[in-house]
């Protein structure tokens, strides 16, 4: 990199600059001489707290304050926890680095009274016990798996959620994402980690994202250094599925995904926001090999070529294009098995919702 500062956006709560801060730190060791300076700011999402984010109505409630100032100027790159990017970004925008995937998983944290039983879950909470969170997702597969439950939304950013947790007796326990614990140093908080057969995840969870403007591609060959290949290629087949279903980060929509032995396989689901209505779909793809391409061909143009959003000019284009494919063919079968129907009816309900705040 030249000698120029690289300005960096964030969100201004402690767990976005302890992400921003990490990514920085992994390009400081590939470039000991590059400079950064962190500029940040509240997005909508962090302003609005007394309100369910699926019935906020924006698809961009984590980001778009950042973007208008990448696009302007005021900063070269914005890290983010990719979960927060909708699954198309604004014109001549990219994401152009994808750290490796921390747990994707959610977890249970218990409110301090069931100190006492650790080995408590979900399932052994007693009936009419509050569980906070404001994902329709993950309401949606808990209420189908433990109906003896009851779900209240609570807003804020990690800290204000644990605050709002212990300090209080309205929740026995909140549904918070396993990799954001774990990076604020609170994973002994975790009480329950939510396995795929009872929670599948949120599209690109657990991973750190760089977003930066297409033209510049000198930052891009610096910073797409930091791409974790298999949490690329994964993030790239599950943000394809969620832009297929035309889904949003608040849609009820879980994912799972693993790549093992150059096979890449995915699973879909849409839910009704009570979770009466269940649709899963599975597929599994192979990827050609090498994936990892060599420095060289960095160069060529066809390199910066974007799948769901993402630029990967040192992994193979074929690998790429086949993760996209895969992601829009599970939304396929899901969208013929009646996902649309789901999603229509679950969008207008939280419109409705939203009307009547």
């Amino acid at each position: 990199m030249d000698s120029k500062t690289i300005k960096v956006g964030s969100r201004k709560s402690q767990l976005a600059m302890i992400q921003t801060e990490a990514v920085i730190a992994k390009l400081k060791e590939l470039d000991p001489a590059a400079t950064f300076e962190i500029l940040t700011m509240e997005t909508i999402g962090d302003q609005i707290q007394n309100v369910a984010l699926s019935q906020i109505g924006e698809s961009n409630l984590f980001t778009k304050e950042l973007e208008v100032a990448l696009a302007d100027g005021r900063i070269d790159m914005i890290v983010h926890s990719l979960k927060d990017l909708p699954s198309t970004l604004p014109p001549e925008m990219a994401i152009t680095a994808v750290c490796e995937r921390e747990d994707p998983h959610d977890a249970m944290v218990l409110h301090p009274k069931h100190a006492g039983n650790p080995s408590a879950t979900l399932e052994s909470l007693p009936p009419g016990s509050v569980i906070g969170t404001s994902s329709v997702r993950r309401v949606a597969q808990l209420k189908r798996k433990y109906p003896h439950l009851e779900f209240q939304d609570i807003r804020g950013n990690l800290n204000t959620r644990l605050r709002k947790l212990d300090e209080a007796d309205t929740y026995s326990a909140i549904i918070l994402a396993v990799a954001g614990l774990k990076r604020m140093g609170w994973g002994d908080r975790i009480s329950q980690i939510l396995t795929p057969d009872i929670s599948l995840y949120a599209v690109s969870q657990g991973a750190l994202a760089v977003e930066t403007k297409t033209d510049n591609q000198q930052l891009i060959k610096f910073i797409s250094q930091l791409h974790h290949p298999e949490t690329l290629l994964r993030c790239v087949t599950e943000r394809a599925l969620l832009r297929a279903l035309s889904g949003g980060c608040s849609a009820p929509v879980g994912t799972h995904s693993v790549l093992e032995n150059n096979q890449l396989s995915l699973t879909g689901a849409v839910l009704s926001l009570d979770g009466s209505q269940y649709l899963t779909e599975t597929q599994t793809v192979t990827l050609s090999t090498p994936i990892v391409l060599p420095k060289e061909s960095m160069d060529q143009s066809t390199s910066y070529q974007m799948y769901s959003s993402i630029i990967g000019p040192n992994i193979s284009q074929d690998a790429l294009k086949a993760a996209e494919d895969l992601g829009i063919s599970v939304a396929k079968n899901l969208h013929k098995n009646g996902a649309t129907e789901i999603l229509a009816k679950a969008k207008e309900e939280n419109d409705s919702k939203a009307a009547m705040k």
